[in-house]
């Protein structure tokens, strides 16, 4: 069979089908390549968002922190402005709630929680006195809300070191050692 028997309408035939694949085809990947963009703009949308969320909760944790670290210069600063502060704590704590995994949740949670508890006890009712810095559970807390919070952000390294200033100007017992070898 040749080619020149070939009916003169069967050629164009083939050609418009093959041209209707590729039109297809064509539809398909552009179709597959959009969807894919929109599903990295709307992971980059949901990544800010929780973003903004963790820095709001930190923003309001560290007014808290700096407001006791005064407290504890000034002995007669008022405490009242501590409770504006711990209010601004359990909002910024429910935007969390609302944008973030469980788990960050909960360190965010557990971390309020025992920030709110120690402010308390800071407070001109309270019948127990304690020193207005951090004590070394909230400070594990705020340890474990940021460790948290890096991983929803998607960061996979190696923790955060936590030193205490004591451990800052301590030697290092294995750098002491190799320096006397």
């Amino acid at each position: 069979m040749s080619w020149a028997s070939v009916s003169p309408t069967v050629l164009p035939l083939a050609g418009v089908a093959i041209g209707a694949c590729g039109t297809l085809l064509g539809q398909h990947l552009a179709m597959r390549v959009e969807a894919r963009r929109e599903a990295s703009r709307r992971a980059s949308d949901q990544r800010a968002e929780r973003k903004d969320a963790i820095v709001g909760f930190l923003s309001a944790t560290e007014r808290v922190e700096q407001h006791r670290g005064q407290l504890s210069v000034e002995a007669s600063r008022d405490t009242g402005d501590l409770i504006e502060l711990m209010h601004a704590v359990w909002l910024a704590k429910k935007i969390i709630e609302l944008v973030c995994s469980g788990t960050l949740a909960q360190a965010a949670q557990d971390y309020t929680r025992e920030l709110n508890r120690a402010s308390q006890e800071l407070g001109p009712h309270s019948t127990r006195r304690r020193s207005p810095a951090l004590s070394a559970h909230e400070q594990q807390l705020r340890a474990e809300f940021m460790e948290t919070a890096r991983r929803e952000l998607g960061y996979a390294g190696e923790p955060l070191l936590r030193r205490t200033h004591a451990e800052d100007n301590s030697p290092d017992v294995s750098a002491t050692t190799a320096l006397q070898n």
